[in-house]
């Protein structure tokens, strides 16, 4: 292990997740650093690994408390190793947290994100949408509901999705709202405004979006993710086809595995859609092949990295490297558009078998399989952790029953 005097820095992640843990996994595999991870609660990806030192705190997610512990564990570190400390918040909650405490933080951490009028415009879905109109990105037919306010549904074609345009309070709310699911696909007018009177009831007070339901199965979702340095110009730009999605209600549009792609005019339309609005940091967004008109219509932008973004890495692109070099050594790259050929997977490949439905993309899959060029980032053979590998084994014999039970129904 490096120490952090050695590596210059010491990364400090926000999140017990997925997502937090592949960050861990490149600050190690890059730099020999361990990480410091501070969460709510452990999970089996992160208890007991030995790449990370997780230090719970059950207030982390409560406004004040977050600046005290960050501001406490900074003045603690500091004072133990002497380095740049290297903020990475993984999931939404924490990127809204940093960027809203940007000016307080800035003077204990060093960090990418984006400013927090841009993020609050990009996460909240209304606004996002029409951003995204202005500057030629193209949307499946969109209609928004304010909670409260008289319901009429203006889209005429089913199926029809439904989702908030706040996602943070929408997880907030989640145990008060019948029948919660992360999105809802409906087939009928009567199942919408079931819905609607569910989310009316609760104490959800944003907007919902209903939108029209782009056909195709799993394999019709693409990903991409881009960095882009602290002085608003994008230094790389990856693009993949998702292979497999979670199939559970409240997973939906999360991906389970990834195939790498190349669309020169999709990237770059993504990267001067950013550099447009002064973006600033990792940011993930996904999209819908739609064959219906030959476009790929755009559903959101992530102001992180997604779950499966470590496939940057797989192509030799790690975002953590980006991030060191941009805020610890500010040295700056030209733009590079990510070539390469290789398959993402937090999911076994008897799952991948089993659920990939397009025949092209399952023989693709297969292909990456027999040529070794797939991997799960969540299998490191130096997190070396007992307990975590047997939480991993048990994970790995759990998702095809997962799977199996899974009420997204695809295509």
């Amino acid at each position: 292990m490096t120490s952090p005097a050695k590596a210059g820095f010491l990364p400090v992640i926000l999140g017990p997740l997925i997502h937090g843990y592949t960050a861990a996994r490149s600050f190690h595999e890059i730099y020999g650093v361990k990480s410091v991870m501070l969460a709510r609660n452990k999970t089996g990806y992160t208890w007991a690994s030995s790449i990370l030192d997780l230090r719970l705190h059950e207030d982390l997610n409560d406004d004040d408390a977050f600046l005290r512990i960050l501001t406490e564990a900074a003045a603690e570190l500091q004072a133990e190793h002497g380095v740049p400390l290297v903020l990475v918040p993984s999931n939404d909650i924490y990127v809204e947290m940093v960027a809203r405490h940007a000016e307080r933080l800035s003077g204990h951490y060093l960090f990418n994100s984006p400013r927090e009028e841009l993020r609050a415009q990009l996460m909240d879905k209304e606004a996002f949408y029409t951003l995204a109109q202005q500057h030629g990105l193209d949307i499946p037919a969109t209609q928004i509901h304010r909670v409260g306010e008289p319901f009429e549904l203006q889209i005429d074609r089913f199926p029809v999705v439904i989702k908030p345009t706040h996602s943070n309070q929408w997880w907030q709310h989640h145990t008060q709202i019948r029948g919660h699911q992360k999105v809802y696909r409906l087939g009928s007018l009567d199942e919408v405004l079931d819905v609607v009177s569910a989310v009316e009831d609760s104490p959800y007070r944003e907007s919902l979006i209903i939108q029209e339901y782009v056909p195709g199965d799993d394999t019709k979702n693409w990903d991409a993710v881009l960095y882009l340095n602290s002085e608003a110009k994008c230094e790389l730009v990856t693009l993949g086809q998702v292979a497999l999605q979670e199939h559970a209600a409240n997973a939906v549009g999360t991906y389970s595995a990834i195939i790498s792609k190349y669309d020169e005019a999709i990237m770059l339309k993504f990267k001067d859609f950013l550099e447009a609005v002064g973006y600033t940091g990792i940011a993930n967004a996904d999209m819908k092949w739609d064959e219906r008109d030959g476009v790929y219509k755009v559903m959101e932008i992530n102001c992180r990295p997604g779950r499966s973004s470590y496939y940057t890495s797989q192509l030799g692109h790690p975002m953590m490297q980006y991030l060191v070099d941009d805020v610890v050594h500010g040295r700056r790259r030209e733009l590079t558009l990510a070539q390469g050929d290789v398959l993402f997977r937090v999911t076994p490949r008897y799952v991948l078998k089993e659920y990939v439905k397009d025949p092209q993309v399952l023989a693709e899959v297969k292909r990456l399989f027999r040529e070794r060029r797939d991997s799960n980032p969540l299998t490191y053979a130096k997190d070396l952790s007992p307990r975590r590998n047997a939480y991993l084994l048990g994970r790995h014999l759990r998702q095809g029953r997962k799977y199996a039970a899974g009420t997204w129904q695809q295509d």
